[in-house]
């Protein structure tokens, strides 16, 4: 018989791990997933600036540039091959009488002739109400995208052969939006103040802005908060044609 000294120890047990120990350690592996996640995110930089913010600002206004040159390149081109068009063009007078209606209907050839031009703008930094009016809440200082369809709108209402919203000519697909206080048309962006510039018979343009319910109630934040609005007419100007894509894109249904 051994010795109970000489006989083999059986290994001592580790101990269970408690919830609380399965607990803590769920807690520090959730901490550096964390940061690790942070760390990637941020690249060296500081994510608790506003650095991510400037940067989309920046974005923004380099797509709007370069929108603006390939709207340039994509009129140049355009002309160019209404040249060569013209050289080997087999068409009647007829037809090419029906092509020119459609083109100026179509607003892709610039337009000439009297007209005017209407100016919006935000009211002052330290704008505050005229007597007789409540305080102003900060969406009553600044223009937005109803007030700039609402002028458009009264143009087109009042006989206008053709508009301009700040350097681009509208045409049937244009869409008049805003985003924050900045105006987004056909892929650039704009910051007030906005001029709007039609050709037509002024008197009846003038009446048309006039008559706009939706303009006279914004007449109404320009006598209490001081927003801009001007009406400049013109006895000659030239609006230039649109130079931008006119492919539709639109939504299909999924089959």
């Amino acid at each position: 018989m051994s010795n109970s000294a000489d006989s083999p120890t059986e290994p001592a047990r580790r101990p269970a791990l408690r919830p609380v120990r399965l607990l803590t350690a769920g807690v520090f592996a959730l901490a550096g997933l964390i940061f690790v996640t942070s760390f990637n995110t941020a690249k060296g930089t500081n994510i608790r600036t506003d650095a991510s913010l400037l940067k989309l600002s920046d974005l923004i206004d380099q797509r709007s540039h370069k929108n603006k040159e390939l709207g340039e390149s994509t009129s140049a081109v355009r002309r160019d091959v209404d040249a060569l068009a013209e050289r080997g063009d087999s068409s009647t007078r007829a037809e090419d009488a029906k092509l020119k209606a459609l083109e100026a209907a179509a607003g892709t050839k610039k337009l000439s002739g009297a007209g005017l031009t209407v100016t919006l703008d935000d009211a002052p930094p330290d704008a505050t109400a005229n007597p007789g009016y409540p305080e102003p809440q900060p969406n009553d200082l600044v223009i937005h995208q109803q007030d700039l369809q609402a002028v458009v709108n009264a143009l087109w209402q009042g006989g206008a052969k053709g508009i301009r919203v700040m350097d681009q000519r509208l045409i049937s697909t244009s869409a008049v939006r805003c985003v924050g206080n900045t105006l987004i048309l056909q892929g650039r962006v704009y910051s007030p103040p906005y001029k709007v510039t039609a050709i037509g018979d002024r008197d009846a343009l003038q009446r048309a802005l006039t008559a706009s319910t939706a303009l006279q109630n914004y007449q109404l934040y320009v006598k209490a908060y001081g927003l801009g609005w001007k009406v400049d007419e013109h006895e000659a100007m030239t609006l230039p044609g649109y130079s931008g894509t006119v492919d539709l894109h639109y939504a299909r249904p999924v089959e």
